[in-house]
């Protein structure tokens, strides 16, 4: 019996060191994000994924760690890139299995799925764009304040009016994609704005809100965004910087 109890102790004790190592290693790689390391983050990810594979916080966020760092390759790594993008998905997807009432898993679904689909042919890109909307749907349903989500809805909306003509009606008629009918600059600049009501200090927030007023032909409401941004500290994005250099070129393009 004492035997068995001992055990029994040395099991519980390895479970909630286990957990800690978890914890320790998903803080690591928050910071790691924050410090703008994608590799270090990635790497503590993978380190807390090993000790629990089924872990939800752990899954969607070794999915947003690989997409930071497939956003870091180089255009001749594309290979690469792509792999990453898959696993990403994977593991969304996987995150979504072990808690479908998680925003978060939704959301990297969307995330990862949308830059899936920018490796495949038109009738898959229709079909994760189907994926995109429905899962970022889905984690605002969840989660009201979501701000990821409703960007990726924002985006969505902005994505498919940049489509040339022909291609949203090849799409509509042949592919069945009738959901891209909803999309309209009107949305993409609501979602936008919501999402930036929630974080303000979000950069991309703004910079895509940016993007997508100048497509509308609102180039003061741009500016003001941009100029905005240009006021904005880094966040824990690994991308701000090259968010804030890409809005100071719209800038300076759209002022002329």
């Amino acid at each position: 019996m004492r035997a068995v109890t001992v055990a029994a102790v040395f099991a519980c004790a390895a479970v909630r060191l286990a957990a800690q190592d978890v914890a320790g290693h998903i803080a690591a790689g928050d910071a790691a994000r924050c410090r703008h390391n994608a590799g270090e983050e990635l790497a503590h990810f993978r380190a807390a994924l090993a000790l629990d594979s089924m872990h939800y916080e752990t899954l969607w966020k070794t999915s947003q760690a690989l997409m930071d760092v497939a956003r870091e390759q180089p255009p001749a790594q594309h290979p690469r890139r792509d792999s990453l993008y898959a696993e990403a998905l994977v593991l969304a997807q996987r995150a979504v299995a072990v808690n479908s009432g998680g925003a978060d898993g939704h959301f990297m679904v969307a995330v990862a799925s949308g830059r899936t689909a920018l490796t495949k042919g038109p009738r898959d890109r229709v079909r994760y764009a189907g994926v995109v909307r429905e899962s970022a749907l889905r984690a605002v349903e969840l989660n009201p304040r979501h701000d990821g989500a409703l960007h990726v809805l924002g985006s969505w909306n902005a994505e498919i009016r940049r489509l040339p003509g022909m291609t949203r009606f090849f799409a509509k008629t042949f592919l069945g994609a009738s959901v891209f009918n909803q999309a309209s600059w009107a949305n993409a600049v609501n979602y936008f704005n919501q999402a930036i009501e929630i974080a303000p200090q979000n950069i991309l927030h703004r910079l895509d809100l940016a993007e997508a007023l100048v497509d509308d032909d609102r180039e003061q409401d741009a500016m003001a965004q941009l100029q905005y941004i240009a006021t904005l500290p880094l966040g824990c994005d690994p991308r701000d910087a090259a968010h804030k250099q890409q809005a100071a070129a719209l800038l300076q393009r759209i002022s002329r």
